[in-house]
């Protein structure tokens, strides 16, 4: 039985809502839609690694 850190699911939970915008940024037709995605996940990203570093939350053993 192990206890997850809730920074690290925090954490992990901001990166994959980034992930989802930048792929509905993929698929957004109008060039300012896909623009906003984008910005909005970049955002979220850029604040993830400042609250929880960089590589916080993400399953990657390095």
């Amino acid at each position: 039985m192990s206890i997850e850190d809730p920074s690290a699911k925090r954490a992990q939970e901001m990166r994959d809502k980034a992930q989802q915008l930048e792929q509905s940024a993929q698929h957004a037709t109008d060039p300012a839609e896909r623009q906003r995605l984008t910005e909005k996940a970049l955002h979220i990203r850029e604040k993830s690694e400042q609250m929880y570093g960089p590589g916080a939350g993400s399953m990657d053993p390095m």
